[in-house]
């Protein structure tokens, strides 16, 4: 019969075995993804969201070796299929696209907000850049940026603009752009970037920032003008429309940021394995090539990036909502 110093000694011989065996566990996954992945995007199908997550999420298919099925929540301006993904199990199977408004604006736009973008949600990795352009219509007798920012000062009542929606990256680069050129403008709401440039296009409203994603019919086809791109350096689809930083606007930065984000608690090998394939498949060059020719700067970058990138963005950003006192409740 063992004495209780044997089973004493037995136990502590074990210790370090089967804490390799969990260190071991943690570094690979290797049961992940073992069924069907869901990818919840907050926006109706169609959309630039839509058309970023279903063409990562092709390739994404084939590289976890499971379905990804793509599921459109849209509506609270994305914080429905934020809560929900928020609520979800933390195992690696629920995903969401994320963009400016989910994880950046929302928290100051709205006094209650149904989740906690920095406590209920994990990044992942950014997937893409879309640019705003700052476009007018034929009703603008403009051709250059700084007759914009001449003829909306000479304007007693200032300029009404347009935008995608109340709190969307396209409203809140506008009132960017108030700030920094020091003009008079009024925000006029629409559902959706493509009513608020053919209102635009049709002369109903002088203006607004939109990314090429939505614009780039309109722009291509004459219906619009572009003046400048709210970007570090200029647009290789628009070689000839110059940043707002060449006319001295430098802070006149802005643009709407998709990533992926899944629910807080997910382990961490989980979501640099998810982070791995996401980063490849957006690297991959048809893919790559693809999101490109829709107007989209692809990125991919590290859980870590992403998550910093994130705070200098809601520090930047939510100081201007505040400022401006703009709210949503």
């Amino acid at each position: 019969m063992r004495t209780l110093k044997q089973h004493v000694l037995t136990g502590l011989l074990a210790l370090p075995l089967l804490a390799c065996a969990s260190a071991f566990a943690q570094q690979a996954p290797s049961a992940y993804p073992a069924k069907p992945v869901r990818w919840i995007v907050p926006y109706a199908a169609g959309g630039g969201s839509d058309f970023l997550a279903r063409s990562i999420g092709q390739g994404l298919t084939g590289r976890l070796g499971q379905p990804v099925v793509i599921e459109n929540k849209p509506g609270g301006n994305t914080a429905i299929a934020a809560s929900e993904t928020a609520r979800a199990p933390a195992d690696g199977y629920t995903m969401l696209s994320a963009d400016n408004g989910t994880l950046v604006f929302n928290p100051a736009l709205y006094k209650k907000l149904s989740y906690d973008p920095a406590k209920d949600l994990a990044p992942v990795t950014l997937m893409g850049r879309f640019p705003m352009i700052l476009v007018v219509g034929p009703a603008m007798k403009v051709n250059t940026v700084q007759e914009f920012l001449a003829e909306a000062k000479s304007r007693k009542d200032g300029l009404d603009y347009g935008s995608a929606g109340a709190g969307s990256p396209h409203h809140l680069a506008m009132e960017l752009l108030k700030v920094e050129g020091g003009l008079t403008m009024t925000h006029v709401p629409y559902r959706g970037a493509s009513p608020a440039l053919a209102d635009v296009a049709g002369g109903q409203i002088p203006a607004m920032m939109v990314d090429l994603a939505a614009g780039a019919g309109f722009i291509n086809g004459g219906k619009v003008k572009a003046l400048a791109v709210a970007n570090p350096t200029r647009l290789a689809q628009l070689p000839d429309v110059p940043t707002f930083a060449e006319i001295g606007l430098k802070n006149v930065e802005a643009a709407a940021q998709v990533g992926v984000v899944v629910p807080a608690g997910t382990p961490q090998p989980v979501i640099d394995a998810l982070n791995k394939q996401v980063v490849a498949t957006i690297n991959d060059p048809p893919t790559r090539q693809r999101l490109i020719e829709f107007g989209i700067e692809p990125v991919g970058n590290t859980p870590a990036q992403y998550a910093d990138m994130l705070v200098g963005e809601r520090a930047r950003w939510q100081k201007l909502i505040t400022d401006l006192h703009i709210t949503l409740d």
